[in-house]
């Protein structure tokens, strides 16, 4: 590494540290601060290794100070002198192109000067490996959830105690909390919040005039008992989860048949507010809460085993042809793991496949101890491909059924086999009649002789007169109607055989009754490179309080048990991450941010909370409250914090620039599924129909990707129609296919969820294909014709009566006098527009013809299409 880079960043540090608004400068203690660089940077090699190299241990201070074969590493006091720094600072250290930052070298040369102490004593003795030490464990992530008592401060003392511990920070830093935001502005937060959905006019009007104290408390449970709930909710658990209904892992991607089936329980789970502890249990463990056979299973017995759809949800390419078995199956599992640990964890844990983590207490044992617990159902030396693992839902009722319905259908073929025979004898004699009398006997010889056994001549005579080969197959020309006789018979035995219960699948994760697997720690993660056998567990981090313990016998139906311990283990009320993981989400998604900034990272090189206090208050409330999220969120969104006003005020954004205090509520774009079902909605289109197959995708002629049913052949070229039924074009969003390789363009393009492998938390932008999806996208043009003929039909030919009930469905309020007239004004100038330019007449094609649109009309269409493109649409305050 150049010298020069320190020397320049020093120096404009040394500037900043003597500003006149710096802080003073903290000197570095080696556990909190110098201990994680040399962790992440050193001790793989220098300490954890069975020989460390240069004779070098960096995990422990008195170790440094030793030093190894060069001699000591760090002299006291004498940052010049230290080994360890000039090694750094000329780039030989650490080896590759990872090198320390700057402020990491200022940290190390501070501590040395200081004089390289520790702040508490040291272990008398280290194992060779790697360590977690007390101060690994002291981390605030892994220490146990204390419910600290509710701020008492002046004022009601019936205020909500997320308001307590909120205004608690504020009053610390000398900061009011914004005012109540309007009730339209209310009701438009908490129905995009809850439902996805923005509330109509009327829903809007009534809870204007609705004066009664509880007109807020009623709204919030009016929304989440509305089946629109789960669907918006389940979206934001699909997002964890990875939900794809295609298998990815290889450029065919092909469909998942059955994913929907996941989709769809977690919807229902949402809105039946099912306790999080049990959802858990059965997205991880459902199959073996549940007795076999499978397909007799119904209602929850058959949820459960719906739920492993969880462990399925990671891309997996074993499938594809040329698939290279051991990298996708291995990848699947990795996967899995990373899927499960951000989830319910809220850590890296997929960092330490390869290797000890660089920067948390996780070593790369604890990646394959997790992985344990799912390789009975993954297992790598007898492997399923994905068409494989899917559970049969056919019973033995269906069974019997579908047998009775056979006998039924085949009495019929044998009645048509009996009567082909006849018409095939029949018209073989007439033909037969045809020869002459003395070759009549040869010819019925040669016929009943198999054509391998036929002497030449008879092969000759068979060849001369062919119409002595009448079959089932060329009956027809001979006997049109004997032949049609026996095509009645076929399809009436079709019929018959339609009758026959169709086979359901539901895509689980399953295991092989007495099978477990041995899981093998890989070196630097190559599965050609196995090293021990490594037994199911959890973090190593936390064994000391609350071990992961899995079952020495297979459970009652022959399973494992290692995945439904990990789910118990998971749901300990002890457990220290899965309640703060699971609140810091619901947080995030009603205040734009969680109060861990990084919902899938607790460790250290994520965000630390800004409310310690509310987060453990939260999670301990949530778990006494039978992990019911629904009350989580009356919690939440009834709090003074989430009802204020999204005003900027520019002394608290100097103080609290990130609005990490919550003095205001944040704006907020809408997501990518809320733009396109806010916009469905207002145009009148939506389709609330739920549940079921997914609604396909498929690239269009300008390679966008498009809601339709591809009916195109290799090269890309149409076969034939490419349409959904009417009406599911405009469902919503949660029930659009998920294609990793075609996702929506329309979502797309608002930053819907990616799942690689999983989305921990969505990002927010702006962007200029946003503006031409708008402007020029199909969907967005469609739309502001519906919506026309929408407001057309509500509120008649009048201008100002369209422009206010336009209005009214965009914005839920009348326009202002200014806004009116600039509305008839753009109005008047693009109805001049359209009529200088009408639009081209189609030519006659024999079709019926849509109407030519006026040029009012293509004027109130193109009025709508802005008011569906401007920010007051399109945010939420």
């Amino acid at each position: 590494m150049p010298a020069h880079r320190f020397s320049v960043v020093g120096l404009v540090a040394l500037l900043a540290g003597h500003s006149a608004s710096a802080e003073p400068v903290k000197t570095p203690a080696f556990n909190p601060d110098v201990r994680p660089i040399l962790k992440a940077y050193c001790t793989e090699c220098h300490g954890e290794a069975d020989k460390p190299k240069g004779g070098l241990d960096l995990r422990l201070r008195r170790f440094v100070v030793q030093g190894g074969a060069s001699g000591p590493a760090v002299v006291e006091g004498k940052p010049d002198e230290s080994l360890l720094l000039s090694r750094v600072k000329s780039g030989e250290m650490p080896p590759g192109k990872k090198k320390l930052t700057a402020a990491e070298f200022d940290t190390l040369t501070r501590w040395i000067a200081s004089g390289a102490k520790v702040e508490a004593a040291e272990l008398e003795t280290l194992a060779t490996g790697f360590a977690i030490t007390d101060d690994d464990r002291r981390w605030w992530a892994f220490q146990p959830v204390r419910r600290s008592a509710v701020p008492d401060l002046p004022g009601p003392k019936d205020r909500n105690p997320v308001d307590a511990f909120l205004q608690a920070k504020l009053l610390a830093k000398k900061l009011n909390p914004n005012a109540e935001a309007d009730r339209r502005t209310l009701i438009r937060r908490l129905s995009f919040d809850l439902i996805g959905l923005p509330p109509s006019p009327e829903e809007a009007e009534a809870f204007v005039a609705d004066k009664s104290p509880d007109a807020f408390e009623k709204l919030v449970e009016r929304l989440l008992a509305s089946p629109r709930y789960g669907e918006r909710w389940g979206r934001h658990w699909l997002d964890v989860a990875g939900y794809a209904d295609s298998e990815g892992g290889s450029p065919q991607d092909p469909v998942r048949t059955n994913a929907w089936r996941y989709r769809d329980y977690v919807v229902r789970a949402f809105n039946a507010d099912k306790p999080f502890d049990r959802f858990i249990r059965e997205q991880l463990a459902g199959d073996e809460l549940v007795r076999t056979p499978f397909a007799e299973r119904t209602g929850e017995e058959l949820d459960a085993l719906v739920a492993t759809g969880f462990l399925r949800m990671a891309p997996d390419g074993s499938g594809a042809p040329g698939a290279d078995q051991k990298l996708a199956r291995n990848a699947v599992l990795t996967d899995t793991v990373k899927i499960t640990a951000s989830a319910f964890l809220g850590l890296t844990v997929g960092c330490a496949e390869c290797h000890n983590h660089r920067y948390d207490p996780i070593p790369q044992s604890d990646f394959y101890r997790l992985r344990a617990a799912f390789e009975p159902g993954y297992d790598t030396t007898n492997w399923k491909p994905p068409a494989a693992r899917q559970v049969s839902l056919y019973t033995t009722a269906d069974k019997k059924q579908a047998a009775e319905v056979e006998a039924e259908a085949a009495k019929i073929d044998k009645e048509r086999l009996k009567k082909q025979d006849e018409f095939i004898a029949s018209t073989f004699e007439k033909e037969l009649a045809k020869l002459p009398m003395e070759a009549r006997g040869n010819a019925r010889t040669a016929r009943g002789t198999p054509d391998a056994k036929r002497t030449p001549a008879q092969k000759k005579l068979m060849r001369e007169n062919p119409s002595l080969n009448v079959s089932a197959g060329s009956l027809y020309l001979y006997d049109p109607k004997a032949a049609a006789e026996l095509k009645k018979l076929t399809a009436a035995a079709a019929v018959v055989r339609k009758k026959k219960p169709a086979e359901d699948f539901v895509r689980a994760l399953t295991e092989t009754p007495g099978r477990v697997p041995k899981t093998f720690l890989f070196h630097r993660g190559d599965p050609d490179q196995p090293k021990d056998a490594v037994p199911a567990g959890g973090l190593t981090v936390l064994d000391a309080n609350l071990p992961l313990k899995v079952p020495d016998e297979p459970l009652t139906g022959g399973t494992s048990g290692r995945r439904l311990a990990l789910a118990n283990w998971l749901t300990d009320p002890r457990h220290p991450l899965t309640a703060r993981v699971l609140v810091n989400r619901v947080w995030m998604h009603h205040f734009g941010r969680g109060l861990v900034g990084t919902p899938g990272d607790f460790g250290r090189l994520g965000e630390g909370p800004t409310h310690p206090e509310l987060l453990d208050w939260l999670a301990s409330e949530f778990v006494a409250n039978g992990w019911s999220v629904k009350k989580l969120h009356r919690r939440i969104v009834t709090s003074a914090a989430y009802r204020q006003t999204s005003a900027r005020d520019p002394k608290t954004d100097e103080i609290d620039p990130d609005n990490k205090l919550i003095a205001r509520f944040p704006l907020r774009r809408l997501d990518a599924e809320s733009v396109r079902d806010a916009i469905l909605a207002t145009s009148g289109k939506l389709n609330p129909k739920a549940f079921g197959p997914p609604v396909p995708v498929m690239e269009d002629d300008a390679g966008l990707i498009v809601i339709g049913q591809a009916n195109r052949d290799g090269a890309m070229y149409k076969l034939g129609d490419e349409s959904v039924p009417t009406g599911e074009e405009s469902r919503r969003s949660v029930y659009i296919q998920v294609r990793r390789s075609k996702p929506l363009g329309e979502l797309a393009t608002f930053d819907g969820a990616t799942a690689e492998p999983n989305c921990e938390a969505r990002v927010s932008t702006t962007g200029a294909p946003q503006a031409l999806m708008l402007l020029n996208g199909a969907f967005a043009v469609a739309q502001a014709e519906a919506f026309a003929g929408r407001v057309t039909t509500d509120a008649g030919s009048d201008a100002k009566g369209q422009i206010a009930r336009a209005w009214k469905l965009a914005y839920l309020c009348d326009p202002t006098e200014k806004e009116l007239v600039a509305a008839v004004s753009f109005l008047n100038t693009a109805t001049a527009a359209f009529r200088a330019r009408p639009s081209p007449v189609p030519p006659k094609t024999g079709a019926k013809v849509p109407e030519t649109p006026t040029p009012e009309s293509r004027a109130l269409a193109a009025f709508c299409q802005v008011l569906l493109s401007s920010n007051r649409f399109l945010y939420v305050e």
